[in-house]
């Protein structure tokens, strides 16, 4: 590189670097709210000796965890001034959080001090690899780091899901029929005029949530729907509603008009809302236990216990209830650190048992994708994002500043731009002189409306969750997603201190359906990557690159089946580890979202689930929030 080039390359990445600077300004400015406690001694007391030397700060709801559902509650709970409300939670607020903002940028928080940087147990079904989870500490949750994608899933799960409480009361709450009415609740729709034939009187309308479709279309997907109309899956406006999910689409996202990051604090914790008198924040509050009074027949929750950064530990009281928002990997834990859980497992770690329940931490499921890459010789690809060469830093001031002062433009790509959903028994796709009827995968899916396969399109291609693992150029992928896997996981102590992280093992592709699944996945990909109009974006160059995938379609199911196992990953949807249904089926909480054996302490986050959704899980976790509002509040005003 020449001293011209040099000079130049240093000019551009100082210009970004100020970009950048000014961005975290304009983003970053705070205002103060009387809901955010920055004195945790002002809202609860600190332990010096004894835990019965001091009276609490009383809460009627103590909610632990600001995530997903946390936010939600919190806010619909405080509507209610007579319902005194308290928010603990481990991160801080994301508001003036840059990378929070950005849609693009969410990855720039993986493995920062926003998020918990877990880690799976070596998987032995997947090349025996540890793989990474990321979980945001921040207020919102994993909304600030997710992929933005508003779809609820099938119809049919909802059944399912009541169907699994084997006629307990409330079981019918949850049918879809039913449940409908909170999916709807949260969302707030936008039309647009590029999308005409979504029927907008079928979404949600007055909702905190925005949704609408006014994250970035790039180059290669309407191409990627058209070529899955060629190879046979139906092209669908709208895949959020009584009609079913299946089908080809551009994706919904929780982005605004202004081009900004939807998260549950943002939606949910607005001025107005941290404004009320009856609602407090704790932020930075590491919650070690639940607190039990064990005086009568059967444990009460009493309050929660916290810290901290700075080792300081504190104690809140609730005189009404506790709810666990920790999310499927942490409301397990809290569990098993308070005292509830299976107790063998608590014993071997020394913790009293305060109920027997050995479904927490139980049933993990989460939803494997495997990533295909591919060289795009459109030079199309949002590449550039990177900023690591000179182009790429001038093609990614250009996009800055059309950001700041538009809102639009390549920044705002939710990554998964595009997405279909199908089922692995469609002999449609999978027609029998193909893949012979005895090669079918059992039928796992919720309903004939349902579906086991997710497929999407990005216009860029990362590894490790990063694009940062990929080599310069530009490239794409597609992603086939496991929706409906038969391999079950767990959540398990690592020790009796709260500051270790758990022990994560969802036991990836540990039954053989699952392969199966995502190797027909795979095939169908290969195809719709070499069917027209998306066969026009594929380079040659990459066609002998064995680290690409433009080969796939020549290789046989035995080696198709190794790529699967070497690429699988989290698609970020973990559930089920507090699962609704009976004790004697492993449940952990009843239709009522009570944890069995203590009436008043519920859970109330995707660890509910009673099987996982075929779909992403933001849409049933917010609307999940929204009906334990009004199960909570009945509650407290009939007792």
């Amino acid at each position: 590189m020449g001293p011209r080039a040099v000079r130049s390359l240093a000019t551009a990445s100082a210009a970004l670097s100020a970009f950048v600077i000014v961005l975290r300004y304009l983003y970053g400015k705070k205002l103060p709210f009387s809901a955010f406690v920055l004195d945790p001694a002002k809202a609860a007391r600190r332990i010096r000796s004894r835990e019965d030397e001091y009276d609490f700060d009383e809460y009627d709801v103590v909610i632990i965890g600001g995530g997903t559902a946390g936010c939600a509650l919190a806010s619909r709970l405080s509507e209610d001034p007579s319902i005194r409300v308290l928010l603990l939670e481990a991160g801080q607020s994301s508001i003036s959080e840059l990378f929070t903002i950005v849609p693009v940028s969410y990855s720039r928080l993986f493995h920062s001090k926003h998020e918990w940087d877990l880690w799976t147990v070596p998987q032995p079904h997947a090349a025996s690899l540890t793989k990474y989870w990321p979980r945001a500490k921040l207020l919102g949750g994993c909304t600030c780091i997710n992929a933005m994608v508003f779809h609820a899933g099938a119809p049919e799960d909802y059944d399912e899901w009541a169907l699994a409480q084997k006629g307990q009361e409330g079981a019918n709450g949850w049918t879809y029929q039913e449940f409908q009415r909170y999916l709807l609740k949260f969302e707030k729709f936008h039309p647009s005029p590029k999308y005409p034939d979504v029927d907008a009187s079928l979404r949600g309308k007055s909702g905190p949530v925005e949704v609408g479709y006014f994250g970035y279309a790039s180059f290669g997907t309407p191409r990627f729907i058209e070529a899955c109309t060629k190879v046979g899956i139906p092209a669908t406006p709208d895949v959020n509603t009584a009609k079913g999910t299946m089908g080809v689409t551009k994706v919904l996202t929780y982005i605004n008009s202004k081009g900004r990051r939807v998260t549950s604090e943002s939606a949910y914790l607005t001025p107005e809302v941290l404004a009320r008198p009856n609602l407090k924040i704790i932020t930075r509050a590491h919650v070690t236990r639940v607190l039990f009074d064990r005086s009568g027949s059967t444990p009460r929750a009493v309050g929660a216990e916290f810290t901290q950064p700075n080792g300081d530990k504190f104690q809140v009281k609730a005189r009404k209830e506790v709810v666990l928002s920790a999310g499927a990997v942490h409301t397990p834990q809290v569990l098993m650190l308070s005292g509830v859980g299976p107790a063998d497992h608590l014993k071997e770690h020394g913790i009293p048992v305060v109920v027997d329940l050995p479904g927490v931490g139980s049933n993990l499921t989460d939803h494997p994708v495997v990533d295909l890459h591919y060289r795009d010789k459109t030079e199309s690809s949002l590449s550039f994002v990177r900023g690591i060469t000179l182009a790429q830093k001038l093609k990614l001031l250009s996009a800055l500043l059309e950001y700041r002062l538009k809102g639009t433009g390549p920044l705002t790509t939710n990554i998964c731009e595009a997405i279909a959903f199908v089922r692995s028994t469609d002999p449609k796709l999978f027609p029998p002189e193909e893949f012979p009827l005895e090669t079918t995968p059992e039928d796992t899916t919720s309903g004939p409306g349902a579906p086991d396969i997710e497929l999407f399109f990005s216009p860029v291609a990362y590894k490790g969750h990063t694009g940062d693992n990929m080599p310069l150029g530009h490239y794409f992928a597609l992603h086939g997603v496991l929706l409906r896997p038969t391999s079950k996981g767990t959540i398990r102590l690592k020790s009796s201190d709260p500051k270790d992280p758990p022990i994560i093992d969802p036991q990836y592709l540990s039954t053989q359906h699952d392969v199966a699944v995502l190797v027909r996945a795979a095939r169908l990909l290969a195809r719709i990557v070499r069917t027209e109009p998306l066969a026009g974006m594929l380079d040659p160059a990459g066609d002998a690159d064995a680290d690409l995938d433009h080969a796939l379609h020549e290789l046989d199911d035995a080696a198709v089946a190794e790529r699967v196992r070497a690429k699988a990953e989290t698609l970020y949807h973990p559930a089920c580890t507090a699962r609704m249904a009976p004790k004697e089926d492993g449940g952990v909480v009843d239709p009522f979202l009570r944890v069995h054996g203590i009436p008043n302490l519920r859970v109330v986050d995707a660890s509910v689930f009673p099987t996982i959704v075929s779909g992403h899980t933001a849409a049933p976790t917010y609307a999940i929030a929204e009906k334990a509002a009004d199960l909570i509040k009945a509650s407290i005003h009939q007792a």
